[in-house]
């Protein structure tokens, strides 16, 4: 039987690490996360979970997917080793961007919780808040 992944969203400054960064190394660290919620979504990451990779502060979009391919190591940012980091890897850009005002917009995204914890980091999507992503950026 097939483990149903889980979804999430990841957010990154792009001038600090961008989707670009991520693509030219083709396996980054998620690291430097110090939110207790986030954190805990990152060690509840399993390996092949997929996410959104969101542009915040500049762009503020959803921009490509990325797949979980090393969960559950510590932040190497993290000199006590409390936090939580995993390892991702670019899986496509998608068609179109998908902003933060159009999502916002959307009532069936309503409480999503990029729209609802609007600071935090990693959040988990249900399957209805993937899917209807994914229809507004084209695909």
């Amino acid at each position: 039987m097939t483990k149903i992944k889980r979804r999430w969203l990841m957010k990154s400054e792009p001038d600090a690490y961008s989707w670009d960064d991520l693509v030219a190394e083709g396996e980054g660290t998620w690291d430097g996360v110090r939110n207790h919620r986030a954190a805990n979504n990152l060690r509840a990451m399993q390996a092949g979970d997929e996410a959104f990779f969101y542009h915040s502060n500049i762009g503020k979009e959803v921009v490509g997917i990325i797949t979980i391919s090393v969960p559950g190591i510590s932040d190497p940012t993290d000199p006590e080793g409390k936090w939580a980091a995993v390892k991702v890897r670019p899986l496509r850009k998608l068609a179109s961007p998908v902003t933060l005002a159009a999502i916002k917009a959307n009532p069936a995204l309503a409480e999503m919780e990029l729209v609802r914890l609007s600071r935090l980091s990693v959040a988990e999507l249900t399957e209805g808040e993937w899917a209807e992503v994914l229809r507004m950026a084209g695909e």
